[in-house]
């Protein structure tokens, strides 16, 4: 069972709601410390800069508990030409932006560069921010390894057992924390960074997850925006389940072009035809469901759910796919699932030595408080039974994954609803075709919603398109957050 990176929605504010005139931008009512606040910076290896910005726990009690998020930042390359910073949020939700400008702030454009400072920060509950942890390193190995495609009552009843375990460690380790880590915090934050950056608007590149958390950004501070790139977007507009149910159609959608693609390149081992291939992979599943595979890195059987983690982990970059063919290739002629486990450690950030990083706990943690979960298991199960109608090998596993939310000891009742962040300047959406992780169809939704949405169209494969190496993209994108100047609503890159 796997919690699959998804995405969130909760209800926002007026911008001017509790807000006065300051000299650079509005300041909410009480939060004068927070936005004046000025950043120590040390230097942190290789060229980076480190600092640590204080916000409030909770934003109803501005003099209460405080929490530190870790920032880090690239400084621009010409001082003397510099715009500002450009804030990052590489998705998740979850995902460290530290780690990720650590290690890409340099594969940005020289442009980009050398006008902006490349700015990470660890959302709230995420990585150096005061992370929520719950799970040691063999009660997560336990719960991805179960199963997420139960056949009868009993595995149900596995699956209902460890998705409640997984809520109940979290409500004894991080009671305290749990209220307050969703997307509607974490964007009232990003208004602190901004200003503690010295930036009076804000200029940001949002990966998968974070298209969510800038959209909803620029609905609460709508005339602090300057310049937001949402790549691989969401839909503000779907409760939970509908999401999770539309992620494992893509993941369908990108299994097809992968069979393709090796059909394509000859030689497939797996099939002669798309339906071949496709096929293929859905037998080795059946088959590892009954009989898991070995692995020579450690004791760990690589079950079905292990197995279908590590094919969705390639998928979601096509440099991945002849990767996927090999680990494909070992388990299917030698039931060895050593390349596969390996794969699917790499998306939940399990290190060597058996422990993970903060991404899964934090992943749920915010998932489950961003939107309203469904009531009990039976109504789950009725949208993991439609998911697997729809997306037949990944509809299961995404679905099952998001199951402790029905547990959750904090529960959210407000429904989602479309973010269109009227007041705020052109907001530049980009959409790839065939998405595995966030379909295509979601940034054609969230640039409608959006009052002044333009779209980015890239006809390809893989999870987001900028800083994968099209310059179609990469062009448009880089002239947009420089100038403000947005491509041509509908324009399509190949």
């Amino acid at each position: 069972m796997a919690a699959v990176l998804t995405m969130a929605t909760v209800t926002g504010c007026s911008d001017d709601d509790g807000e006065r005139a300051t000299a650079s931008a509005s300041v909410p009512t009480g939060l004068d410390s927070f936005y004046k606040q000025k950043p120590s910076w040390k230097d942190c290896k290789d060229g980076f800069q480190c600092t640590t910005v204080q916000v409030p726990l909770d934003y109803t009690k501005t003099s209460g508990e405080k929490v530190g998020i870790s920032v880090i930042r690239l400084p621009a390359e010409d001082e003397s030409d510099r715009i500002g910073s450009l804030l990052i949020n590489p998705g998740g939700p979850g995902g460290s932006g530290t780690d990720f400008v650590r290690q890409a702030a340099r594969t940005f454009g020289n442009d980009l560069r050398s006008k902006f400072d490349i700015v990470g920060f660890d959302p709230r509950g995420v990585a150096k921010s005061e992370p929520v942890r719950c799970n040691t390193g063999a009660q997560l190995d336990d719960f991805f390894a179960t199963d997420s495609s139960p056949d009868d009552q009993k595995e149900t009843a596995t699956l209902a057992a460890k998705g409640k375990q997984f809520a109940d460690n979290c409500k004894t380790k991080a009671a305290t924390e749990l209220p307050y880590v969703g997307t509607v915090n974490a964007a009232r934050d990003m208004d602190v960074l901004r200003a503690a950056l010295g930036d009076q608007k804000l200029t940001y590149y949002g990966a998968s997850y974070g298209t969510y958390l800038g959209a909803f950004y620029a609905e609460q501070f709508p005339k602090n925006v300057r310049a937001l790139v949402l790549d691989g977007a969401v839909d503000p507009r779907q409760s939970s389940t509908d999401m999770l149910i539309e992620q494992a159609k893509g993941f369908e959608t990108a299994l097809r072009a992968f069979a393709g693609d090796c059909v394509k390149a000859g030689f497939c081992r797996f099939g002669n035809s798309v339906d071949a291939v496709v096929a293929t992979v859905s037998s080795f599943l059946t088959k590892t469901d009954q009989t898991p595979l070995k692995n020579t890195r450690d004791s760990r059987k690589v079950t079905e759910s292990l197995a279908t983690m590590g094919i969705a982990r390639a998928l979601y970059v096509k440099e991945y796919w002849p990767v996927l063919r090999q680990a494909l290739t070992q388990a299917i002629q030698n039931a060895d699932g050593t390349m596969l486990l390996t794969l699917a450690d790499e998306m939940v950030e399990r290190k060597p030595d058996g422990t993970y990083s903060t991404q899964t706990d934090a992943n749920m943690a915010i998932n489950c408080v961003d939107k309203p979960n469904p009531p009990d298991l039976k109504t789950y199960g009725k949208s993991a039974t439609e998911a697997e109608k729809a997306a037949p090998r990944f509809g299961p596993f995404v679905v099952w994954g998001g199951l402790p939310c029905v547990y959750w000891p904090v529960q959210n009742q407000q429904q989602p609803k479309p973010i269109t962040a009227k007041g705020a300047p052109p907001i530049v959406v980009i959409g790839t075709t065939r998405d595995p992780a966030t379909p295509y169809k979601w940034s054609q939704s969230l640039a409608e919603q959006l009052s002044n949405g333009v779209l980015l169209t890239l006809d390809g494969d893989g999870h987001t398109a900028y800083l994968q190496g099209n310059s179609c993209i990469t062009d448009a994108a880089d002239k947009y957050l420089i100038t403000t100047d947005p491509p041509k609503d509908g324009t399509t890159c190949r």
